[in-house]
Formats: structure tokens, sequence, C-alpha cells
């Protein structure tokens, strides 16, 4: 309950800017200012924490804690640094959890932007199916973060800056430049979507 309420606070505050805000950030903003963005607001992490409601951002620790698992009601893992020589879904045989491994290298130069979408409905699913999603990755502050900051922009319509906001205001994360261009590059791509009306 306590989540939600402090949810709410900063849900509604990211939602309703001051003017001068809502100026800034009707344009995208650099690299560099997304990363200063970044560094303000919670900088801690703890093995997993809770971004948006029923939603979690972590590392491989508490990926790999089945009893952690367990006791927060995880249902879906979204592994975004799958490899062939850590388990994959067999790991987690028995427990009721939904898997899905994405094969991202935390690099400038990969692009994760391939991902988006997809692991945009695989969260969407989980949590209209009343689910709780672990998004994670090895440290739990680049690629899983990435792929949080998609979802909440693709199905939540938020901006890149209110979503890093909404997660900041939970939990330390820093997607690394190349994928933070690549956000960027979705926030244009949804703000022109969303001044198209639809056509008949």
């Amino acid at each position: 309950m306590a989540f939600m309420s402090r949810f709410s606070r900063s849900r509604s505050s990211s939602r309703s800017p001051s003017r001068k805000d809502s100026e800034r950030d009707s344009s995208t903003l650099t690299v560099s200012e997304l990363e200063r963005l970044l560094y303000t607001g919670k900088t801690a992490c703890n093995h997993a924490d809770e971004v948006w409601p029923r939603l979690y951002i972590g590392d491989q620790n508490i990926a790999s804690d089945r009893r952690e698992l367990a006791r927060l009601g995880i249902t879906h893992i979204l592994n975004c640094a799958q490899s062939k020589w850590r388990g994959g879904a067999e790991y987690y045989a028995g427990m009721n959890i939904t898997y899905h491994g994405i094969e991202a290298h935390d690099s400038p130069t990969f692009d994760m932007s391939v991902y988006f979408y997809p692991a945009a409905e695989f969260i969407h699913k989980a949590l209209t199916s009343g689910g709780k999603v672990l998004v994670h990755c090895t440290v739990g502050v680049s690629r899983s973060a990435t792929l949080v900051l998609a979802y909440l922009m693709i199905r939540q319509n938020l901006t890149l800056v209110e979503a890093i906001r909404t997660v900041k205001d939970h939990r330390g994360v820093i997607p690394n430049r190349g994928f933070l261009r690549q956000l960027n590059g979705l926030d244009s791509i949804l703000r022109e979507s969303r001044k198209t009306p639809l056509q008949s």
C-alpha cells in the first residue's frame, strides 16, 4: 500500500509538471541530459526493486534465488542477459514461472531496440493477467532498465523523461549511452504517433 501511494505521488508529479518542465519535456533531451537526469533521485539498488506495480528490476542474484522469488510471488521472468552458460527456463522448473530470455549485451553498439516491443508485450501480458514480473540482467541497471523504460513508454504512454523519473523513484539505473540513444529514438517515434489522429 505504501508503494502505491508513493507511486501515485511520483506519477502525479510526473504527469502534471510545471509549465517550465512541460516545455522542457516537450522536446527530446540529449544523451548527456538524460544521463544527468539518471544521476538524480535514487542511486541505490537492492537485488530487486519494484519500479511499477508488480514490476521489478533486479540482478542475477535475485534471479537465482528460488526462495526469494517465491516469497515475492514472481510469476514471470524476463532475463535480458541470457547465455548458454547460465540456466534458463529449466532452472525454474516446478515454480510455475513463465520465462523469456534475451541474449543482449551491455554494449553501446548492441541493438536493444529490436527487443523493445516483444519485451513490452511479454511484460504487458504478465501484468494484465495479474502476474508479477522480474526483469533482470547481471547487475540490473542497464539492459533490464532499458526494457522496463521501453515498456513504460510503449504500454503506459509515458515519455522517456517520465519513465526515467518513475523508475528512478525506486531504483538507481543507468542504461549505457547506446541504449539511451535507442530509447530517445523510440520516444520520438511514439510522440509522432500520438500526434497523428487515427484515420478512419
